[in-house]
């Protein structure tokens, strides 16, 4: 079992509330680190969990749990955590774990799930979209579709997502969000296997030749999985091929970072907009 051998891998840092009194990880919390890495192979499916499963018809539920020690984590360790799904059978699922301390494999784990029906807890066969998804991400298949469109197309989609972040999330009012705006913008929506919508965007006309990106949002159970960056790029993209040279934004401040790796730079003083700290970015092609 190597690190490379896994598509999604968690990474964390042993706190000292996992440490028994030689500052070793005790023994249960790797079971705990799994089942974290777990989290986050739903979120490289693009699945938000909860929905997701409603969807499907059932739960996953864990039916046996298996460990082997290798060698000791301790405290303030870097630990690196590899989930793959091994084997699909009629209602189950393997799945095998390594975590490692750089290229040292500490400890290897397989957990068996079932797919079974919540209200009786009795198990039934695993979905076939849930299959193709499980065998399709291990194979290195995309597991989002990037639709671009104008509003009648995907408005409804968009706007869900932007009311789930933007109004309830973080509090700006609904009218203050939703403008005349979008009715002239080119839209973008990114959507799992399930067909469910996972993040959306829009992408305006500054000026001749210069777009600018906003409204960017992403449902909040998939964040971290990279999808805002498949969204950005998307709508970079878009702005390409319209001719544009340069695309600006209006990045909230705690976002700075996120559009800086993605190359955009500061190009204006930080502002207050619908009461929140923004600076404005922006990215010559």
């Amino acid at each position: 079992m190597q690190r490379q051998n896994f598509r999604c891998v968690h990474r964390l840092r042993v706190r000292w509330a996992e440490v028994d009194m030689q500052k070793i990880v005790f023994n249960a919390h790797y079971l705990m680190y799994i089942d974290t890495a777990m989290s986050d192979y739903w979120r490289a499916l693009a699945l938000p969990y909860e929905a997701s499963m409603q969807t499907l018809g059932g739960e996953m539920y864990v039916k046996k749990a298996t460990l082997e020690y290798h060698a000791s984590a301790r405290l303030d360790d870097t630990l690196e955590v590899g989930l793959r799904c091994a084997r699909i059978g009629n209602s189950s699922s393997l799945f095998e774990a390594g975590i490692f301390s750089g290229d040292k494999l500490l400890v290897s784990g397989e957990l068996v799930y079932v797919f079974a029906d919540p209200s009786t807890q009795t198990s039934t066969p695993v979905p076939p979209a849930l299959r193709a998804m499980l065998e399709g991400f291990e194979a290195g298949a995309d597991m989002v579709e990037a639709r671009t469109g104008d509003w009648n197309a995907l408005g409804r989609d968009a706007g869900r997502l932007r009311t789930a972040v933007f109004v309830k999330e973080q509090g700006i009012a609904a009218d203050v969000e939703a403008d005349a705006l979008d009715a002239s913008a080119r839209h973008a929506v990114l959507y799992n296997r399930l067909g469910q919508p996972v993040a959306t965007g829009r992408l305006l006309q500054q000026a001749p030749g210069v777009g600018r990106i906003g409204r960017m949002a992403v449902d909040r159970s998939v964040r971290g999985a990279q999808w805002g960056r498949v969204l950005l790029n998307t709508l970079i993209d878009a702005a390409r091929a319209r001719g544009d040279q340069q695309v600006q934004l209006h990045a909230q401040c705690s976002a700075q970072g996120f559009y800086q790796r993605a190359g955009f730079a500061v190009a204006g003083e930080p502002c207050q907009e619908a009461g929140i700290a923004h600076v404005l970015m922006a990215r010559v092609f």
